[in-house]
C-alpha cells in the first residue's frame, strides 16, 4: 500500500466534527467529489458537505477491507456504520460501499464514491423502509 493511500486511510479513521482541516491535507484544492447523492466542486464545499454531516449523526466509521492502486488512481472497498438519530430508529446501519480516487501529487483530485443509497438511507426510513421491504419481498417472490 502506498503512503498516500495509507495517509488516506488513516484521515478517514480520525476525522470527525471537530477536526475537519484533516481534509486539507488528502484533498486538493479543486477536488470533484461524488457520491449517489451529492456532487461537490472544491475544498470548501467539500468541508460543508462533511460539517453538515457530521452535525446530523452520532457516530460514523469506515473499514477499509482492500485497496488496489494504479499509476493515479486507486480503488478502496469500505464499509461504513453510522449511526442517525432519524435512521433505523437510532440504531447502527452498516452500508457497503467502493471510493474512486484520482491524485494530481500527493491529493486526491476526484473523489467518487459508489454505494447503495436503498442500504444508507430508504430501507432505514420509518415508513419508506417498510414499503420498500415489503416491495423488495414481493418482487422476490418469497
Amino acid at each position: 500500500m502506498s503512503k498516500r493511500i495509507a495517509d488516506f486511510i488513516a484521515m478517514y479513521q480520525r476525522l470527525d466534527k471537530d477536526n475537519l482541516a484533516l481534509l486539507d491535507t488528502i484533498y486538493h484544492q479543486d477536488i470533484h467529489f461524488i457520491d449517489p447523492l451529492h456532487e461537490l466542486h472544491g475544498r470548501d464545499q467539500l468541508h460543508q458537505y462533511f460539517a453538515n454531516l457530521y452535525a446530523n449523526i452520532k457516530d460514523c466509521s469506515f473499514t477499509i477491507s482492500d485497496s488496489f492502486e494504479c499509476e493515479e488512481q486507486a480503488f478502496l472497498y469500505w464499509t461504513m456504520a453510522f449511526s442517525h438519530p432519524r435512521i433505523n430508529g437510532g440504531r447502527e446501519v452498516l452500508v457497503n460501499g467502493h471510493s474512486l480516487l484520482r491524485f494530481e501529487g500527493e491529493q486526491v483530485i476526484m473523489h467518487r464514491d459508489y454505494f447503495d443509497v436503498g442500504q444508507l438511507l430508504y430501507r432505514n426510513l420509518p415508513v419508506i423502509g417498510g414499503l420498500i421491504k415489503f416491495i423488495e419481498k414481493r418482487a422476490s417472490g418469497v
